[in-house]
C-alpha cells in the first residue's frame, strides 16, 4: 500500500522576460603542467619505496617484514592507480552534442506565451526538439524537519519544469504535512526492503518522468542543477549524470576530516575516470535516465552501496556515464563518530562485495580492461583503512620483541629516505592539489581500522548490516559505544610508548621504533581526546534534562499525595 499526496502550488502569471540561467564558469581545462610534474615524481616516489622494500637486502625479520610489506603494497597499489587515474582527468565530458543541446534546452518564445518569465522552474527543457519531463526525488529516513524543509524548498526552485517527490522511508506525518505545505508530492511505503535503492524503485513504480535526480534529505541543490546536468543525455547512450558531493557544515574535526577525505576523490579521481567511461554514482546529486535504469531491473538492491553496484550494472550493458566536478549541491558530511561509522562501514561493505563477489575479470563481463582495473581499485580501496592495523603493530613488534621490518644493516638514514620518498610527497601533492594538509583525515585514516576490518569480516561471513541513514539524530549516543577497539589499542600503544621511552632512556639511545609508536601514540590519543569532547557535548543535553525533570517529578509526587 501506497501513501500518495500532492498540494499543487499556485501558478504565477506575471508575464516577464526570462531570464536564462548563464553557462557555470566551472574549469574543465587540462591538468597544469606543474601538477602533472608532481605527480610523475611522486609516482617515482612510490616505485623507489616498492622496490627497497622487496629489496631482498633491506629484508628483516619475517613477521615484520611481511606485515609491512602487505600493508604497504596495499598502499603503493592504490597510489599508483590514483597517479594513473589522476593524469587522465583532462578528458572533459562536455562535447559538441552537449553544448548544441545545452543552447536550446530552453524556449524563450514559449515562456513569455505561457506567462512564465519570472518562474523557471515551469520552464520546459528540450532534447533534439522533444520536451523532456523530470522526477526529482528527496530521499528522507528520520532527518529533522529544518533540514528537509531546505532541500525541498530548494529542489522545488530549480529552473527547469519537474516534479519534485518526498520519498519518506521514515513514515513520518510530519514530513508529509510539510510536504504537502511546501507543494512537493510525498510517497509513504508501508515496507523498507532494499533500503534507499528500494525506496526509489518503489517511487519509479508511480512516476513516469524521462528522468529522475536523486538527493538525500541533506543535499541542498543548486537552482541550476538541471541546467548542467539534462543536456548531456542528448547523448542516447547516457545514462547518469553524477556531480560531486560537498559539505557545507566543517564545523569540527570530524566532519573536516570526513569531507576532506572525500576532495581528492571527486576533484581528481572521479573526472578521470571519465575517460575510461568508469565513473560511478554515490547515490545522491545525480540524474539517472529511466530507460537505462529499466534496462537493468532498476536500482540494485542487494547491497548497501547500492550506488555503486547499480553502476556496475549499467557499464555491463554498455551505458555510458558522466561525471562533472562543478559542485551543484551542498550537504552535510557525517559529524559525529557514530555518523562517520555508519557511513565508512556501509562504504566499506559494498566496496568488499565488488571485490569478493563479483567476477570482475569473468569472460562473459562486457566492461572493458580499464573499466575491470577501476572497479577492482575501488572494490579493493577500503584494504587501505585495514593497512594501518598492521602498521601500528609492527614498532610493538621491535619494542618488545626485538624484531624488525628492515635488516640492521639498513641505517635509519636510508629507511627514512624511502619512506619519505612514498608518503612526503604524497602531502605535498595533497598540499598542492588541496591547499592544504589535513590533519583531521591522518587522523580518520588511522583510527578507522576497526570499520573496515569488520566491514571485510561481514562480507566474508555473509552477515547482513542493517542499513541506517548517516544523518538521523533520533538516537545520537556517546561516541565511546563504537570506538572500543580504538580506545584499547590507544591504550596499548601508550604502555608502549612508555616502555620504549625508558628503554631508550636507559640505552642513551632513541631508536626508530620508539619515535613510530610515540607517532601513532598521539595519532590514536587525538582521536580519543575528540572522542571525549563529542562525549561532553552529547552528555550535557542529556544531564540538562535529567535536572529540569525532577522538579517537576516532585510537585507530581506533591500534587498526587495532597
Amino acid at each position: 500500500m501506497t501513501t500518495l499526496e500532492h498540494r499543487s502550488r499556485p501558478s504565477r502569471t506575471l508575464v516577464t522576460e526570462p531570464v536564462l540561467p548563464p553557462r557555470s564558469t566551472e574549469s574543465t581545462k587540462p591538468q597544469s603542467p606543474s601538477l602533472v610534474l608532481l605527480v610523475l615524481i611522486a609516482t617515482i616516489g612510490i616505485l623507489a619505496y616498492a622496490g627497497f622494500l622487496l629489496n631482498p637486502a633491506s629484508r628483516g625479520d619475517w613477521l615484520p617484514y611481511l606485515m609491512v610489506v602487505t600493508a604497504e603494497s596495499i598502499l603503493i597499489m592504490q597510489a599508483l592507480f590514483s597517479m594513473w587515474t589522476i593524469l587522465s582527468a583532462a578528458h572533459d565530458p562536455r562535447d559538441f552534442a552537449f553544448h548544441q543541446a545545452h543552447g536550446s534546452l530552453f524556449r524563450p518564445r514559449d515562456i513569455r506565451r505561457d506567462g512564465f518569465g519570472g518562474s523557471p522552474e515551469h520552464w520546459v527543457m528540450y532534447l533534439s526538439d522533444t520536451p523532456v519531463s523530470v522526477d526529482v526525488f528527496i530521499t528522507t529516513y528520520g532527518e529533522d524537519l529544518n533540514t528537509i524543509r531546505r532541500t525541498v524548498n530548494a529542489a522545488i526552485a530549480m529552473t527547469g519544469a519537474h516534479l519534485t517527490w518526498v520519498l519518506d522511508d521514515g513514515r513520518s506525518d510530519e514530513v508529509k504535512s510539510l510536504a504537502a505545505e511546501l507543494g512537493a508530492r510525498y510517497v509513504r511505503r508501508l515496507s523498507s526492503g532494499g533500503a534507499k535503492a528500494g525506496n526509489v524503485n518503489h517511487a519509479l513504480s508511480l512516476t513516469k518522468g524521462d528522468f529522475f535526480m536523486i538527493l538525500d534529505a541533506d543535499f541542498v541543490p543548486n537552482e541550476n542543477f538541471l541546467v548542467e546536468t539534462v543536456p548531456f543525455f542528448a547523448d542516447e547512450k547516457v545514462a547518469f549524470v553524477q556531480t560531486p558531493q560537498s559539505y557545507g557544515n566543517l564545523h569540527n574535526v570530524i566532519s573536516r576530516g570526513a569531507g576532506y577525505m572525500q576532495s581528492v576523490f571527486y576533484r581528481f579521481i572521479q573526472p578521470g575516470r571519465n575517460r575510461f567511461n568508469a565513473a560511478f554514482c554515490v547515490g545522491t546529486n545525480v540524474i539517472f535516465r529511466r530507460a537505462a535504469v529499466a534496462d537493468i531491473g532498476g536500482l540494485y538492491t542487494d547491497s548497501k552501496s547500492e550506488d555503486v553496484w547499480t553502476s556496475l550494472m549499467l557499464h555491463e550493458r554498455e551505458w555510458r556515464t558522466v561525471y562533472i566536478p562543478l559542485v551543484l549541491a551542498v550537504g552535510d558530511a557525517p559529524d559525529t563518530i557514530e555518523a562517520y561509522t555508519k557511513q565508512q562501514l556501509r562504504w566499506a561493505t559494498g566496496g568488499f562485495e565488488i571485490l569478493l563477489r563479483h567476477k570482475l575479470f569473468s569472460r562473459r563481463s562486457r566492461l572493458t580492461l580499464d573499466q575491470r582495473l577501476q572497479y577492482l581499485v575501488t572494490g579493493s580501496f577500503y584494504l587501505t583503512g585495514i593497512s594501518p592495523l598492521l602498521l601500528l603493530l609492527v614498532p610493538p613488534l621491535e619494542i618488545y620483541f626485538d624484531l624488525r621490518p628492515v635488516h640492521m644493516s639498513t641505517t635509519v638514514g636510508t629507511w627514512v629516505l624511502y619512506y619519505a620518498g612514498f608518503y612526503v610527497l604524497q602531502i605535498v601533492l595533497a598540499f598542492y592539489t588541496m591547499g592544504s594538509f589535513r590533519w583531521e583525515t591522518l587522523m580518520l585514516a588511522t583510527a578507522s581500522f576497526p570499520i573496515y576490518t569488520t566491514a571485510l569480516f561481514n562480507v566474508l561471513v555473509g552477515r547482513e548490516q542493517r542499513w541506517t541513514a548517516t544523518g538521523n539524530r533520533d538516537h545520537q549516543s556517546s561516541p565511546f559505544n563504537v570506538i572500543v577497539p580504538q580506545v584499547l589499542f590507544f591504550t596499548f600503544l601508550l604502555l608502549t610508548s612508555m616502555v620504549a621511552v625508558w628503554r631508550d632512556t636507559d640505552n642513551a639511545m632513541l631508536t626508530l621504533a620508539t619515535a613510530w609508536n610515540v607517532t601513532n601514540t598521539l595519532i590514536l590519543g587525538g582521536f580519543v581526546v575528540t572522542a571525549l569532547r563529542e562525549h561532553a557535548t552529547v552528555s550535557k543535553p542529556a544531564r540538562t534534562r535529567a535536572l529540569s525533570a525532577e522538579p517537576a517529578a516532585s510537585v507530581t509526587a506533591v500534587t498526587v499525595a495532597s
